[in-house]
Order: structure tokens, then sequence, then C-alpha cells
């Protein structure tokens, strides 16, 4: 039985991804975790929708990688041609600490790099991908699920480009929609003995977030 049952699968067509867009802005709350820093907090607290995120321009590459020798070597090294994305993120730990990470997506995998060491984190192919979870709210938050290995919970404000990435690019690589599960409700493999829930509330303002155990 599948563990995404009870969420509602979608087929998204690209152009209305914007209507579930994110904005920068946010109101802070004190964190809900210890390790949550300041910089942090907003990302577990309310995000407010702004009207200018629904026309927010795509870059793609966020970090002018020509100009870090360690990240295009680390791709070069891969043999992937193309980056479709590029940009500093906010990555769950299986321990509940968010560590921030950046995020590549190339023609043929994701990529996960420490930013303090310049080291390879993970490799994920495309191809392995099965799914993304998000909320129906206005967040931060989306989770790539990979049935062959454990989940990935991350946050980023530009959540909706990075969907919109892994959906054209997952298409072009291997020829398939990838699935959409959109639910206040998920659940993820935080490692391959260990799944929590995502938690989404509605409230004044914006959107609240939990992560809890399972």
């Amino acid at each position: 039985m599948s563990r995404y049952q009870s969420n509602r699968r979608v087929q998204i067509d690209l152009d209305q991804l914007a209507r579930f867009d994110d904005e920068e802005g946010s109101i802070k709350l004190r964190p809900s975790e210890s390790n949550v820093t300041e910089d942090q907090e907003p990302f577990m607290g309310i995000k407010v929708r702004r009207k200018a995120s629904l026309h927010r321009d795509y870059r793609g590459d966020y970090l002018d990688l020509p100009s870090r020798p360690h990240l295009m070597k680390i791709l070069e090294k891969q043999g992937d041609k193309k980056v479709f994305f590029a940009d500093r993120v906010l990555k769950f730990t299986g321990s509940g600490k968010m560590k921030q990470r950046i995020l590549l997506i190339t023609d043929f995998a994701i990529y996960i790099v420490d930013p303090e060491t310049d080291a390879l984190k993970r490799r994920i192919a495309l191809a392995a991908v099965e799914k993304l979870c998000l909320s129906e709210l206005s967040d931060n938050f989306f989770a790539i699920i990979i049935p062959t290995e454990y989940d990935i919970l991350m946050a980023s404000t530009r959540k909706m480009e990075i969907v919109t990435v892994l959906m054209e690019a997952t298409k072009s690589a291997s020829d398939y929609e990838l699935e959409v599960f959109l639910s206040n409700r998920f659940e993820y493999h935080a490692a391959s003995d260990l799944v929590k829930e995502v938690q989404f509330e509605q409230v004044e303002g914006g959107v609240k977030t939990r992560i809890v155990r399972k």
C-alpha cells in the first residue's frame, strides 16, 4: 500500500504553478525547535503572500556557477552537461536539524553540496525520483520522494521554481510526468527506518508548519 494514499495526486501543468508560488517576506515566530537559528526561523513559522511573487522571473543559477570552480569540478566529474538550477536551500536532517546546503539540478541528477566544505553530500539520479510532496498552502517546504533511498525535505523561498525545474528536467531525461502530491499532511522517510510527518495549518497571516516523528 502506498504511503501517500491519503494525499491528493495531481498532474500539474507548468502554467498552473504560479498560483502556488511563494514569497520572500515573512513574519518571524519563536523557533519550534532549539536548533533553529534566527535566520532560519521564518521557515518554521508564518509565510506571508505577496502579489509580486506571482510574477517572479526565474533565473535558474543564483550562485554564478562559472565563478565557483569547486562546484563546476563536481559536475564535470559526473559528466553532467546542463545546470537548470543552483541555489542555497535548507535541508532537514533525520535528527530534525536544519542545515544550509547547495542544491544543484542538472539534466541527469540532483546534487546536495555542503557550502562550508564544498563536499558532495548526495547525488540522486532524476530517474530515481518518484514524486514531490507539497502542501496546498503558501509555504516554503517540499519533499522529494526517492523510494530506493531515503527522502529529502527542504525549504526554499524559490520552492515553485525548483518544482518547475524538476518537472521539466524529469520529463526531458526520462520522458515521464513527475507526480506531485498536494496535502496539508504528508509523510516522508527522513532515514531508511525513520518516518516523519509534515503538518501545515492556515493561521492568521499565513501558514504554520510542524514536523513530527511518526
